[in-house]
């Protein structure tokens, strides 16, 4: 059921293998002002999940663990994604709403690797690696960046939108946690911040209300690579500001499951109680 005003807006950007531990010693302002105007808080990835993207984003998007989206590795064959769909595609089928999204990462668009997870947005955009490298991937990022402000700038009605950012995981599996992945931290904040410009710039903004949630899938250990059960792998976190998150305020426990569940809050949805989501939206 929808009950708020059609004013209400989100936009989710993934950010893929952040380490929540290196935050405070990056230049990362954008991420920095939603974490002010809101929160940004610790997640522990679930003891079940496996620290590997494919089960985690679909976990993020679709609002459902593994056990019920059918997610285990970076494959996604034999996911149930027909029953449990991410947000971006049950808003337009189910809600009549207009979203988007778009990234790099073949089994997040495409056909591929028992892909695509998202499966019916409004807009889907994927933007294909030249090469499997970090200097490759930052081009991906910023061209994905590119067209998501171009997606937010169309004069049309917008409800969500999620955008998938890849360098900063890629950067890790090829140098590990050095410099370079810092650096590559710093450019996706930036990015971070082209998009939150392309919000504010929107036409609607005026009347537009937006929540923004930023979150990273799972960390890395020092040398690079996830998948595993150590600290740094399964600490993961979640960012968010917009209408009903007040300032300074991180729920007491949050998961994975829960961005999804917010996306429908925010939206002013009610989700029917046959999507049987495990997560909870960040304010009661």
């Amino acid at each position: 059921m929808d009950t708020a005003q059609d004013t209400a807006r989100v936009l989710v950007v993934g950010i893929d293998g952040v380490r929540l531990d290196l935050l405070p010693e990056l230049d990362t302002p954008h991420l920095d002002g939603i974490a002010r105007a809101g929160f940004l808080a610790p997640v522990e990835v679930d003891p079940g999940t496996p620290t590997m993207s494919g089960p985690c984003w679909t976990t993020i998007v679709t609002g459902v663990g593994v056990t019920k989206h059918g997610v285990w590795a970076n494959r996604l064959d034999g996911n149930r994604l027909d029953v449990f769909p991410d947000f971006t595609t049950r808003l337009a089928a189910d809600c009549g709403k207009r979203t988007f999204a778009v990234g790099g990462w073949a089994p997040l668009f495409l056909a591929q690797q028992g892909g695509p997870l998202f499966v019916a947005p409004t807009r889907l955009g994927y933007v294909a690696p030249r090469a499997d490298t970090p200097e490759a991937w930052e081009e991906v990022d910023d061209r994905v960046t590119a067209e998501a402000e171009h997606l937010l700038g169309l004069d049309e009605e917008l409800h969500a939108g999620f955008v998938y950012l890849g360098a900063v995981d890629e950067t890790a599996h090829f140098l590990g946690c050095g410099q370079e992945y810092r650096r590559s931290i710093e450019a996706a904040d930036r990015r971070l911040g082209r998009l939150l410009t392309s919000v504010r710039q929107r036409s609607g903004d005026a009347v537009e209300q937006w929540t923004v949630i930023v979150v990273t899938d799972h960390g890395h250990r020092d040398e690079g690579g996830h998948g595993g059960r150590s600290p740094q792998e399964r600490t993961a976190w979640i960012a968010a500001c917009g209408p009903g998150l007040p300032a300074g305020k991180a729920p007491s426990a949050l998961h994975h499951s829960d961005v999804a569940a917010h996306v429908y809050t925010a939206l002013g949805i009610t989700p029917d109680s046959h999507w049987t989501l495990d997560g909870t939206p960040f304010t009661p």
